[in-house]
């Protein structure tokens, strides 16, 4: 989603997941570009010429380039543009055929068989319906993808050229699931596998550079890919800040950053800015085992903290608004979330101190745990127990380190936790609920709302059901859905539609209904 705002000067200070951000005037974010204080805002209005498509971007050189065991969001920005998968996601949730040519499901969503198209890799080898299934093998074992499997009980080949997904449990949309690059079979351990993107990437005598590839087994069926340069030249980068630097002074054109990380650095230039979503949703979580007093034993208080927590204060001023405000456990922009629903319980603190009054109090503070090394959640932390207090709930935060956080949290010594997980693409939330999983524990698996989930899984309508379920019974308070924010040079990319960890998406102009055959 692209953003607007003109006359500030200092823009998005906010940090995420592992940092802090100084407090600076927040934007708006209204759908379009945004303006620097010192932009030649005529200059910008009266351009009309064509801009020829040059840019170059920044890259780790020292950080893995491999899909399956590259976990910086940097070099990650590369991917789309190097790499495809069977599908791709689009900025509102939808799978997207890319490498898939067909596929069918069994009448009971258990058993998928996906058959690929006529592809080649950039060394011009053709794409083996193998090579789909080593670079499945290789995502099930890294640390980035192997969430996506949860569900899967089996991968194999069929006679008729096809790889066959066996799950556990009705699915009604698998392909969600498969935006995982596919590379040669032979390299899914190489520095840099080859893939079947447009782009490849090569060195050369001043450096690094990804070239187009003219030879693209596709380039005559997509039209809304953003980036049409001839080559994109990559500027070694040792930090956030270096990477802000070469930005404002062009030596980079496009930028992925992450506004709540505490090594963000501010941008002051003139830019366009898109966010991209990334899935992690932060949230609160009940201790349900053994809270003080046996507080949250029951629903009746835990399913109204809800109502006392301001998620749009916490996301303009802690988030700088790359963190949306959720009630539901989704990404808002997905269609499994439901707005008129997500209304029911938002900031109403009348209700909470309601509910407050007809519980027995606990003698001490409640303990709100929080790890102090992400310094944003820190100081979200903060902020919510500051709002249970003025609700009446008297609230103090536990602020400890990662491994005295995990510590705690294994013991069961709190009584609520701000948490941040990434959800998968289909949303599956499945393992906060079965027993014996690690975000299940102290109380918080439960059989009616595991069964829910699968559900839900199997029919997107039963979302709306299960959202309602959590939300009445409390064991997870949703808070803030985050994002990446994508800095691009003004005029360079007018086409981009970056989607869930996707700078580049793109489609080949069919979709997943287009491609379904009979099971």
């Amino acid at each position: 989603m692209k953003r607007i705002l003109a006359g500030l000067l200092a823009l998005l200070t906010a940090a995420s997941l592992l940092g802090c951000a100084a407090e600076d005037t927040p934007y708006v974010p209204t759908g379009g570009a945004l303006v620097a204080e010192d932009a030649d805002l005529d200059s910008i209005q009266e351009s009309t010429e064509p801009v020829t498509q040059a840019f170059s971007m920044a890259y780790y050189p020292e950080r893995s380039l491999n899909p399956f065991t590259c976990t910086d969001y940097t070099n990650r920005t590369l991917f789309s543009l190097l790499y495809q998968s069977l599908f791709s996601i689009s900025p509102s949730y939808q799978a997207v055929p890319v490498l898939c040519s067909r596929y069918s499901a069994a009448s009971n969503n258990k058993v998928y068989t996906f058959y690929i198209d006529n592809a080649t890799f950039s060394d011009g080898s053709r794409l083996t319906i193998n090579d789909v299934l080593v670079s499945f093998q290789a995502a099930q074992n890294s640390t980035y993808y192997s969430g996506r499997f949860t569900h899967i009980t089996e991968i194999a080949l069929t006679e008729d050229g096809g790889i066959q997904f066996t799950l556990d449990t009705p699915m009604e949309n698998l392909p969600l699931l498969l935006d995982i690059p596919i590379v040669k079979a032979s390299e899914t351990e190489a520095e840099s596998p080859i893939g079947t993107g447009p782009y490849v990437l090569e060195g050369t005598i001043g450096g690094h550079q990804l070239r187009k590839n003219y030879t693209w087994w596709c380039i005559n069926s997509t039209k809304d890919l953003a980036v049409t340069a001839d080559s994109i030249p990559l500027i070694e980068a040792d930090s956030p800040a270096h990477i802000r630097d070469q930005f404002e002074f062009y030596d980079v054109g496009l930028v992925c950053a992450d506004p709540c990380a505490d090594n963000y650095a501010t941008y002051r230039c003139d830019y366009e800015l898109w966010d991209c979503e990334n899935g992690i949703m932060i949230y609160l979580g009940c201790n349900v085992a053994y809270s003080q007093n046996g507080i949250f034993e029951e629903a009746d208080l835990r399913a109204m903290l809800t109502y006392a927590i301001d998620r749009e204060m916490l996301s303009e001023e802690y988030y700088e608004g790359f963190a949306r405000p959720v009630t539901l456990a989704a990404s808002p922009t997905s269609p499994y979330y439901s707005t008129a629903l997500a209304a029911k319980y938002q900031y109403d603190p009348i209700v909470f101190i309601n509910a407050l009054s007809k519980v027995k109090k606990t003698d001490k503070p409640l303990r709100l745990l929080v790890n102090l090394d992400d310094t944003l959640r820190l100081r979200t932390a903060r902020a919510i127990a500051k709002m249970l207090n003025e609700c009446g709930l008297d609230t103090e935060t536990i602020e400890v380190g990662t491994r005295e956080f995990k510590n705690i949290y294994v013991a069961g010594n709190y009584d609520l936790y701000l948490g941040a997980t990434k959800l998968s693409t289909n949303m599956d939330l499945s393992s906060f609920f079965k027993p014996y999983q690690e975000m299940s524990r102290n109380g918080v698996s439960n059989a009616n709302l595991y069964e829910l989930c699968l559900s839900a899984l199997e029919n997107e309508g039963n979302f709306y059901n299960l959202h309602k379920a959590m939300a009445e019974d409390g064991r997870i308070v949703p808070i803030l859905f985050c994002s990446y924010a994508v800095y691009a040079e003004r005029g360079v990319l007018t086409n981009l539609q970056p989607s869930r960890d996707n700078v580049f998406f793109y489609t080949l102009g069919k979709t997943a209904h287009d491609i379904l055959i009979d099971g």
